[in-house]
């Protein structure tokens, strides 16, 4: 149900940040609807059940961009960077091919638990970060090193 939907959107984020954004799903087209509309600069996306791992997620106004270079397998804008939220969990995902479906052979497949993400930082900041591709994700690292969706991953356990 929609509120289903909410309370997992919700989950991704600190209770004060979670009750006050607007809650957005992905419908089956590849479009966004509204489930509701908040009062604070973030937007929450639930869990996908469709896909490995949770992936609940929040982002402020400035990771728009970058959540719609994503989305659009697109390039983020420069000079805009952003907090995101996922802290109802981390996510399985692939640390070099950001559209990994499922785990391969060479796809470097991580598990990660609750985090926050920094993206569009400037490429001189995620120097100081381990960018391997099997990295320990109980320290921050980068994911998708080389790729203009590189970002910031920080475990908050």
């Amino acid at each position: 149900t929609d509120q289903q939907l909410i309370a997992s959107a919700m989950a991704a984020a600190p209770p004060a940040i979670g009750k006050a954004a607007t809650v957005v799903v992905m419908g089956a087209d590849g479009k966004m609807r509204t489930l509701r509309t908040g009062t604070n600069p973030f937007t929450c996306m639930p869990d996908n059940p469709e896909t490995p791992g949770p992936d609940a997620m929040c982002w402020d106004k400035n990771s728009d961009g970058w959540m719609q270079a994503y989305m659009a397998h697109g390039t983020p804008p420069a000079g805009k960077v952003g907090l995101m939220y996922m802290l109802a969990g981390g996510t399985d995902a692939s640390n070099t091919d950001p559209y990994a479906g499922k785990p391969t052979a060479n796809n470097h497949w991580i598990r990660t638990g609750p985090h926050i993400m920094l993206v569009g930082a400037d490429a001189a900041f995620y120097e100081q970060y381990p960018r391997n591709v099997d990295p320990d994700t109980s320290v921050p690292y980068v994911m998708w090193a080389g790729t203009p969706l590189r970002h910031l991953m920080a475990p908050v356990k």
